[in-house]
């Protein structure tokens, strides 16, 4: 291995993954929240579905559920979705396109697979993350973005050409994402080769987390298996990863953190348990829209 350089990011700790079922009974794989690390300020989930090959009658999607306080981004990487809200808005998301939702005052919002899904079966691989907002914009009106590669979502190669990078959120290789956040992230998707590397900045005191999507990876100080996540120090701007087994794919995260109090009930994050209350009391009262399925 040659991530030996100094200055780099030291890996603070490596975590495994969490094994579950949502929506209607689909298995995740969720690196955060679980015990001990409840969330990565200013991200409150990774979550990864697949890859996997699925048979006739085998897809599931997620019933009509609430989100108030934060946004979702979903990467579809294989197969396709169909997105549906109560603000209106619906699209299929397509191999390579992201959906960046945008709760904040709240709204109620279902994910079905495709009926060509449901029906013949396919692979399917998508990545859901969650991104908190600041407490000044927990009531900003719902919006949704919708954004694909290589169209709207750049794509750089790395100088070595061992690694291709798509730029979801931020900048990095002279590039910049499509997608503007309310606070400063990293989102990139880096498919390294075998022995391929790829390094990146951000401003020290950023967090910065490296998970592994598939095959297995390394910093300069640890080993990650797949599904696993690396959580980075802030001490310094630069940070590395390669893939020294084979050829890897790799989430990069990073963002500045909003350092608020965070108050969380399965779909609402806010800051206060009163505001927690009034969420589920606005839900209840229909107040975040209907959708009529």
């Amino acid at each position: 291995m040659h991530l030996t350089t100094p200055a780099v990011r030291s890996t603070l700790r490596v975590v495994r993954p969490f094994h579950t079922f949502e929506g209607e009974g689909f298995p995740v794989r969720r690196p955060f929240p679980q015990p001990g690390l409840p969330l990565a300020d200013p991200f409150l989930m990774v979550e990864q579905v697949g890859p996997h090959v699925l048979g006739p009658g085998e897809a599931k999607g997620v019933p009509p559920h609430p989100h108030r306080g934060f946004e979702t981004i979903q990467y579809v990487i294989e197969g396709a979705l169909e997105d549906v809200d109560s603000a209106g808005h619906g699209r299929v998301v397509r191999p390579g396109e992201v959906q960046w939702l945008t709760a904040g005052s709240g709204l109620v919002h279902l994910t079905r697979p495709t009926p060509e899904l449901l029906s013949d079966g396919g692979p399917q691989h998508l990545v859901q993350i969650w991104l908190n907002l600041p407490a000044r914009l927990k009531a900003t009106p719902p919006r949704v973005r919708y954004g694909s590669a290589p169209g709207d979502i750049p794509r750089v190669v790395t100088e070595d050409g061992g690694a291709e990078l798509t730029v979801i959120s931020g900048a990095t290789h002279g590039v910049r994402g499509p997608f503007e956040s309310h606070t400063p992230v990293l989102v990139v998707h880096a498919r390294l080769t075998a022995g391929g590397r790829a390094e990146f900045t951000v401003p020290a005191g950023h967090n910065a987390m490296l998970y592994v999507l598939s095959g297995s990876a390394a910093t300069p100080d640890a080993r990650l298996p797949d599904g696993h996540l690396a959580i980075l120090g802030r001490e310094a701007e630069r940070f590395a990863v390669e893939a020294p087994d084979g050829a890897a794919e790799v989430l990069v995260l990073a963002g500045e953190p909003l350092g608020e109090p965070v108050a969380r009930t399965g779909p609402f994050v806010m800051n206060t348990a009163a505001e927690i209350h009034r969420a589920q009391m606005d839900y209840q009262h229909g107040l975040m829209g209907r959708i009529d399925t």
